[in-house]
């Protein structure tokens, strides 16, 4: 990378090529005074006060590229897609930094055992994951970086760490660096904060917390972690404390020659933390809003990136959120545990839009059980939406254009889905919101007898429709946008032409027992007709009578 200039002018192009309105003047909405979240470090929620009024910064920790991506990753790019799409709604600039951090162990093992290019690797899992997010309606980060692409940026930061006094190079017998850089936790008395290890016995902890505790990393809980193995480095000898962690490591006698670089203390290839430290501040520069990632990197990634960072003069994230984790069974989802899931193999069998809903249904801070229950569950509630948008878009004859759902500013939402967004981005109340809408949406529609009814009932239908569509658009979920028209994933919302098999089918065999049930009521047999619509009614299939026969909708 070129100095900060060049720097300055790659984000200025970026941000023109990826969000062509990021430069216009920030017009934030009233509504974000109300914005509360949670902040890991202070175990609170508070609210969201910007340190630039108008921008936001945000720094998420991306995927380490040695395979293929499963449903816990992507929960988490899920629920900070969210988090970026409400930012967005109320009128911030938002600056999105996610990384990929394309060398590690891993990488490098794994690419060894399969006869691979470490890089090829790297880059081959990089594109998978690429197409999951763009899959399943993830926005595009402002920027995207690769540790491999700022090596320069993270030999500064060490050295500045170790001319501050908080690191140190194990030197050989001769004198000579080995390649081996150690943070110096005694050296550095804030060490702990964000994760509260020095925190008395009497201290107040959040339910969320303690559960996040109990089920993972975290240095109250002594022992081997399971979901977060040693780095090798980090057990070494030569380190003066046991706390002190690997900023820059020697290479091992198996790596390969193009997967080490020249530095003043040694040849070697960066610790897992530092890389984070380096880019959220080439891109962000000191200080920024909002850094991000799941769960699993509390400890010790996030505690330890926040103290070199800081150690080496350089302000931290002002507030720290993390999503959780994706349980099965009750128990983490991790590839190590044999309970990963990829997401191509849940994609084989699910709409996108499904999986999408699936994994964003609730608050980013609560566990996801995920099973064929909850699938299930996604699938029934895209029927409920599409349904609606379907028949509405009926009954008017067409549907309200892209550029108009986008339009709707953040005070024109439903309150109650506004008051859930800005409590730390409740994604459960705001998903009960939608539904509320779609119960009072279905209401009106049948009070439309036909095309030439009022005015003023046509302009109702319309007002909810396209409040339902803003809604489920902020939560990345319109059905009528990217991606999932393009996958054909808008089905019954569409124009009958793209409808998936699944709602064919189900049209098809409701559309029989309507039929049925005009004949029994035609033949006066109103035992019949009220047998069926009960059947229907149990089925969870809500029937509305009017002049031009019976539709249906989901209860």
């Amino acid at each position: 990378m070129g100095n900060s200039q060049e720097s300055h002018d790659f984000n200025t192009s970026v941000l023109h090529s990826v969000l062509p309105s990021a430069l216009t003047e920030a017009k934030v909405s009233p509504l974000a005074e109300g914005l509360r979240l949670y902040d890991t470090a202070s175990h609170t929620t508070s609210v969201f006060t910007p340190i630039k009024p108008g921008e936001v910064g945000i720094y998420v920790c991306g995927a380490t590229v040695q395979s293929s991506p499963h449903i816990g990753h992507i929960r988490a790019a899920v629920a900070f897609d969210i988090i970026r799409r409400w930012f967005l709604k109320l009128g911030y600039k938002v600056t999105f930094v996610r990384n990929v951090t394309d060398i590690d162990d891993k990488i490098l093992d794994k690419a060894a055992a399969a006869g691979q290019q470490w890089w090829a690797r790297a880059y081959y899992y990089e594109r998978e994951f690429t197409r999951a997010y763009e899959t399943l309606g993830v926005l595009p980060p402002t920027v995207e970086p690769r540790a491999t692409g700022h090596m320069s940026d993270m030999i500064d930061l060490i050295q500045r760490i170790i001319d501050n006094g908080h690191g140190y190079v194990v030197t050989d017998e001769n004198g000579e660096p080995t390649g081996n850089v150690y943070f110096d936790v005694a050296s550095w008395p804030h060490y702990g904060e964000l994760t509260h290890q020095k925190q008395s016995g009497a201290a107040q902890v959040d339910e969320a917390a303690a559960v996040a505790d109990r089920m993972g990393p975290s240095v109250d809980a002594a022992g081997d972690d399971k979901y977060n193995p040693v780095d090798p480095a980090d057990a070494s000898p030569d380190k003066h404390d046991p706390r002190d962690f690997a900023l820059w490591k020697a290479p091992k006698d198996t790596d390969p020659l193009d997967a080490r670089w020249n530095t003043p203390f040694g040849v070697g290839r960066p610790g897992w933390h530092i890389e984070c430290s380096a880019m959220s501040h080439r891109y962000l520069k000191d200080g920024f809003d909002i850094h991000g990632g799941g769960l699993d990197l509390r400890f010790p990634h996030h505690e330890n990136e926040m103290a070199q960072t800081r150690a080496a003069g350089y302000d931290s994230a002002a507030r720290w959120m993390h999503s959780a984790w994706v349980t099965a069974k009750g128990e983490k989802m991790s590839k190590s545990l044999g309970t990963g899931l990829s997401v191509p193999s849940v994609l084989a069998e699910h709409s996108a839009w499904v999986v999408r809903y699936a994994l964003g249904g609730v608050q980013y801070r609560s566990m996801l059980e995920w099973s064929d229950q909850a699938l299930v569950e996604a699938e029934a509630a895209y029927e409920r939406i599409a349904n609606f948008i379907e028949r509405a878009g009926v009954a008017l004859s067409g549907q309200p254009t892209r550029e108009e759902i986008e339009a709707v500013p953040a005070e024109g939402l439903p309150a109650d889905f506004t008051a859930a967004m800005n409590d730390d981005v409740n994604v459960s109340g705001a998903t009960a919101a939608i539904f509320t809408a779609i119960r009072s949406g279905n209401t009106l529609l049948s009070k439309l007898t036909d095309h030439a009814d009022s005015p003023e009932a046509r302009a109702e239908v319309r007002a909810a429709l396209v409040s339902v569509r803003a809604m489920l658009d902020t939560l990345g979920l319109d059905p009528l946008a990217e991606p999932w028209v393009t996958q054909g994933a808008a089905g019954a919302a569409g124009d009958g032409e793209d409808e998936t098999p699944e709602h064919k089918a189900l049209e098809a065999l409701i559309g029989e027992q309507l039929a049925a049930r005009a004949a029994a009521r035609k033949e006066r047999d109103f035992a019949r007709a009220d047998a069926i619509r009960d059947a229907l009614a149990e089925a969870g299939i809500a029937i509305e009578d009017g002049p031009q026969g019976s539709t249906w909708s989901f209860k």
